[in-house]
């Protein structure tokens, strides 16, 4: 009898097991952080940490490729999706220099740090300072988004790490040639062009696919389930065939992300779009979650004592070189660029401490088995890139929102506070008179009691009704901002409303397709005011 196909079987059903187990837990954590306030990614590391000292609690190893060709191009493409063109290109050049210029840079400074202190050879050190330089801003751009930092605050730092992921990557890569092809083969000129043709090369890759899927696919169809399939195929086939033609996979899911973000969401139509963005929002969060709970079990913490010194010398000198970049090339920006465009220094402040390692660090990492440096050299840099990566996300992972509301980027305008107290305060006194009706209802209160209490309730809703009325008129910009968000929930209960009738039969699918594509047809073009009503603001 062949037990094989039974083992195999048996394998697969607890590495199934391990997956829903991490979603659940991934969901726990969701549910706890929402009652403290607790950076969600950091919490997940923090969580994977303590579940890695459990014996066997993985069925299955964690290599580079599960996390470089699977858990990494669905998270690149859907934040490249919400990144316009037109917004990037303002600081492009700047973005580029901080991705490109900024990646290298920062690999020499490491390198030649790791070399003088630890006495590592150059090329491992160089290729420790590149895979070690790749910034992920998932846990910072979380808060942005819910402290509602600036719009060009965000896409600096979120633009920078898309494109230095892919310039470390190809770095890395070029150190760990050199080191397999021996001394004396080094060429500047030979190395440069090679990354032009790995880097360009993954970009046009990216570019053409992307290209195809927009024009083509998202155009001329109308089928949401279609167009959202295709993005999928998309984000993995960019990545896959761009390896396979040896040149960047991640800067070909960026290219490819961009392209659909700009002209694929544009050609296609509203319901489509709608799905497109609830899917990937989706996608992102199961991602992300899988991503940073696994980062916390390859962590090996008790791995970590023994090389204390080697980590600590590995953090000072990321830090100093993310200084040194930070300060250098946006300082350099703002001397040669007309002074609205320059780069405030709370700004700088922020994107030196927001310069969090992550992902793409670790996968590098995995991929140092000892081959090329040796088994000692090769698990000393391994280690260093655990012990930064779990500094940056828990030390300042953590301390980035404190550092974001000293420098008061994060500060809402007094009116916009005066009317979300107003509104608290209606809410509440609403609900304070319910309870109190409840009482009066059950013959808990006496008639007396509750009449006294439900006047003053009354009074107290009237006034600040009238006190929200009034701020809502001298403020104009306020009441457009109240109706429009009164509005697209009333057009997601009326979209609800037509898909449940046609559930219970009330609607034929043709008629329940027309009257679905017309309110998501109100919903994007609420979706467009009220963006253009967040750039104007931000600028």
């Amino acid at each position: 009898m062949n037990l094989l196909p039974l083992l195999q079987e048996s394998e697969l059903i607890q590495q199934e097991l391990a997956f829903v187990l991490l979603l659940t837990i991934a969901a726990g954590v969701a549910l706890i952080i929402r009652r403290i306030r607790f950076p969600y990614t950091v919490a997940l590391v923090l969580v994977g940490a303590a579940l890695s000292l459990v014996p066997n609690f993985l069925p299955f190893d964690v290599g580079s490729e599960v996390i470089l060709a699977i858990l990494v191009p669905p998270l690149l493409f859907e934040a490249t999706l919400h990144i316009k063109w037109k917004h990037m290109r303002k600081d492009f050049v700047l973005i580029m220099a901080l991705a490109i210029g900024g990646t290298l840079i920062s690999t020499i400074i490491i390198g030649e740090i790791i070399t003088w202190v630890l006495d590592v050879p150059l090329l491992a050190a160089l290729a420790f300072g590149a895979l070690i330089s790749a910034t992920d801003p998932v846990a910072v751009i979380a808060f942005f988004r819910s402290l509602g930092v600036s719009k060009r605050l965000s896409l600096l730092v979120e633009g920078e790490s898309l494109f230095n992921d892919g310039a470390a990557i190809v770095f890395f890569n070029l150190m760990i040639a050199l080191a397999i092809a021996g001394p004396g083969t080094f060429s500047l000129g030979q190395a440069f062009l090679e990354f032009l043709r790995v880097s360009l090369g993954g970009v046009l890759v990216g570019l053409v696919l992307g290209y195809i899927v927009s024009y083509i696919v998202l155009k001329n169809l109308d089928d949401h389930l279609i167009e959202t399939t295709t993005t999928v195929a998309l984000a993995f086939g960019a990545y896959v065939i761009a390896e396979e033609f040896h040149v960047s996979g991640i800067l070909a899911v960026v290219a490819a992300g961009l392209m659909v973000g700009n002209i694929g969401l544009q050609n296609t139509s509203p319901t489509t779009r709608l799905t497109l963005e609830n899917f990937w929002e989706f996608s992102s969060f199961v991602v992300n979650s899988m991503i940073f709970l696994l980062i916390g079990f390859e962590l090996e913490i008790d791995q970590l004592r023994p090389y204390l010194f080697p980590i600590i010398v590995a953090v000072i000198a990321v830090l100093v070189s993310r200084a040194i970049i930070i300060y250098a090339i946006t300082g350099i920006h703002n001397a040669v660029t007309p002074r609205p465009q320059d780069v405030p220094n709370s700004y700088r402040h922020v994107m030196f401490w927001g310069g969090l390692r992550g992902a793409i660090s670790l996968a590098l990492a995995l991929t140092l088995t000892g081959e090329v440096f040796g088994k000692t050299i090769a698990d000393e840099l391994r280690i260093m890139t655990f012990g930064v990566v779990l500094f940056t996300l828990v030390v300042q992972g953590v301390t980035i929102e404190k550092l974001i509301k000293y420098l008061k980027l994060a500060v809402k305008p007094q009116q916009r506070i005066t009317q979300q107290r107003l509104q608290a305060a209606i809410y509440a006194k609403r609900a304070g008179k319910q309870e109190l009706d409840r009482l009066h209802n059950d013959d808990i209160l006496f008639p007396e009691i509750w009449a006294a209490m439900s006047d003053i309730y009354e009074v107290e809703i009237a006034e600040a009704k009238q006190a929200l009325n009034t701020h809502l008129h001298e403020y104009p910009e306020l009441e457009q901002e109240v109706f429009l968000q009164a509005r697209q929930e009333v057009l997601k209960a009326e979209r609800a409303a037509i898909s449940n009738a046609a559930r219970e039969g009330f609607l034929s699918d043709d008629l329940h397709h027309d009257m679905v594509k017309e309110a998501d047809n109100h919903l994007a073009a609420l979706e467009i005011i009220k963006e253009n009503r967040g750039l104007d603001e931000d600028e």
